[in-house]
Formats: structure tokens, sequence, C-alpha cells
């Protein structure tokens, strides 16, 4: 069984939406001059509702993302709502303490001081949209039977992917997010049915003039690639 059939158009519509709704957002914000610059202190400070002249986004955007048997399993769930973004951070951060405190392990947690990060997540809140990816797990047919969904986490990984790759290329930023064991409750607050289930999460904003990100170094090449 090949694990991918076809090429399918999909990020046009999801980029062109985005696109949209950002520029919609920067002429309001416009009007009522540029907001203070953030504190420096502040986890993830790379958001900004201080959005770029739409000058800045003279690009157009096209991109295609396979799929096993053409199955498309995907939903991509863009939250730009204050209210509903302040609802997922709860849900999140909730879950995140425990996560750190007591479900992740020691090891893990060491892992990732060098990130700095931990389970308050202001960023949910800052930043001006949130992407959230559900693989589904399968699909429904008209006569109300399961319609198999081939490789779909596989598929819908590739997906996001080149969603990263559009998002970078319009200027846009953000960070991979895996909100372990919030998935449920995240599908129950969107509306989503029960065949689908959350795989990412991506906050979207321009980045914020006071933005740091870690100094880490990368691998070597030859540490990566092997050429036979």
């Amino acid at each position: 069984m090949e694990l991918f059939s076809s090429l399918t158009p999909v990020f046009i519509a999801i980029i062109c939406v985005l696109i949209g709704i950002i520029l919609k957002s920067n002429r309001k914000s416009s009007k009522k001059g540029k907001s203070e610059t953030k504190n420096k202190s502040e986890s993830r400070p790379w958001v900004d509702d201080d959005l770029r002249d739409s000058t800045d986004l003279h690009v157009e955007e096209e991109g295609t993302s396979p799929s096993g048997a053409h199955t498309e399993p995907w939903t991509f769930v863009v939250v730009q709502d204050p209210e509903l973004k302040h609802r997922i951070r709860e849900i999140i951060e909730e879950e995140e303490e425990i996560n750190y405190k007591k479900r992740m392990g020691d090891r893990w947690v060491n892992d990732l001081k060098r990130l700095r990060t931990n389970w308050i997540k202001e960023y949910l809140d800052t930043a001006p949209y949130l992407i959230l990816i559900f693989k589904q797990v399968y699909g429904m047919l008209p006569n109300g039977q399961k319609k198999t969904h081939y490789y779909n986490e596989i598929s819908v990984s590739i997906a996001c992917g080149i969603l990263l790759a559009a998002l970078q290329n319009v200027g846009l930023v953000t960070v991979t997010s895996t909100p372990l064991n919030c998935g449920p409750r995240l599908r129950v607050l969107l509306q989503r049915p029960k065949n689908e289930k959350l795989l990412l999460l991506l906050p979207v904003g321009y980045p914020s003039k006071d933005a740091t990100v870690p100094d880490l170094t990368r691998k070597p090449l030859d540490n990566i690639r092997v050429v036979m």
C-alpha cells in the first residue's frame, strides 16, 4: 500500500484565511497606535498585537500535503476570540501544572530547564491566533459506517510541517506545542467530534520587538546525514 497516493491543495485556504484575519486586525490596531513594549521577563515574548503594516504581506501562498489514500485526515481550528483563547489557556495550565509536578518525572523536567518552560503559558492569551490541529483517526461515511484513515498521524504531521514552513514564509512566528493530557477537554471546548484527537497547537503572530529565543546548537550535518 502506498503511503501517499496523491497531493491535495489544502493550505491555500488556511493561509489565505489566516492572512486575511491578520490584515483585518492590523487595520484595527493601527488606529489605536502602537502597543507598549512587553516586559522582557515575560516567558515566550515572541508574539505582539502590534502587527506589521500590510505591505509586509505581499505574498502568494500555495501548499499541498500528501495523505494516506487521499483521506485528508485533518482539521485546523483557528481561534482568535480572546475569551476562548483564555479558556484554552486555563485548561492547558491546569493540566500542565500536574504534568510538571507529577506526570513527567524529574528527568524530563530537568531536560526542559534550559528552555525555561513551565506550566504558565501567557502566550496563549497574547498570541493573536491559536491554530489547533486535530487528526481524524477515522472518517464517517454517508451510511454512518466508519471510514479508515490510513496513516492519519503521519499524514497530519506532514501537513503541520508544510503549515509551519508557510507561516515562516510570510514572516509569522510560532512554537510547536503538544498540550499533554489536554486533548479531550480541548476537543469538547471546541466542539469537535469524537473521531478527532488534538495533535498540535500553534500560537501564531508576529515577533515582539524584544523577542528572544534559547541559544541552542544543532547537531553537525555528519551526525544526521548518511550518504551511501
